[in-house]
């Protein structure tokens, strides 16, 4: 089993394609952020859905993200285990994800309705009631619905890591480091007089 734990290098992190499945079905929120035309980069914390690949949200058209997104499509959204509910079960991982993708907007009604359909019932698994009055709260004329198409994934598992520090952890279910954490780290380790890792 392993021992060593370089708290500098992240990217040995990664969640495998079922864990990404398991963390976007069961956390109940994400933030969205975007750039602003001026170039400030802003995040407004959503509830959100994970299906076929993308993650859906919804606001009010009129709201600001909505001109800047299509101005400019490029977005990111950070979902966290932090959002997961209480009934979530022990064995799924924890840790973080920050998706790179393109948005697209939908307001056809076809759409609004599965997506008003399944927010409603993530949201309130036990009460009929609670998913019909949030239904009926997401159904207005100005609301939009967005589909966010993952590009990149930037990914934190906390679970591995922890397992990485207590020397529980088997070296092959640890990912390849990145040139983030090889080149890029190992070239400013050398620009301050420090040994390569």
């Amino acid at each position: 089993m392993s021992q060593t734990h370089d708290h500098e290098m992240v990217s040995i992190y990664p969640f495998s394609d079922e864990q990404v499945d398991q963390l976007m079905t069961n956390s109940g929120e994400c933030v969205l952020m975007w750039a602003t035309k001026d170039g400030w980069p802003v995040g407004v914390t959503h509830a959100f859905v994970w299906h076929d690949g993308k993650i859906w949200i919804t606001f009010a058209e009129h709201r600001h993200r909505t001109a800047a997104i299509r101005r400019d499509n490029r977005v990111s959204v950070n979902v966290s285990s932090a959002g997961y509910g209480p009934k979530v079960p022990a064995d799924i991982p924890h840790g973080a994800i920050t998706f790179k993708g393109t948005a697209e907007f939908f307001e056809d009604d076809d759409t609004k309705h599965w997506f008003y359909t399944a927010l409603s019932k993530k949201g309130n698994p036990d009460s009929k009631e609670g998913e019909e009055f949030f239904y009926n709260l997401l159904n207005s004329p100005l609301r939009i619905v967005m589909a966010v198409t993952p590009t990149k994934k930037i990914m934190y598992n906390a679970t591995n890591a922890n397992r990485h520090m207590t020397g529980t952890i088997e070296e092959n279910e640890l990912g390849k480091p990145l040139g983030v954490d090889t080149d890029r780290m190992n070239k400013l380790r050398a620009d301050k007089g420090l040994p390569p890792r």
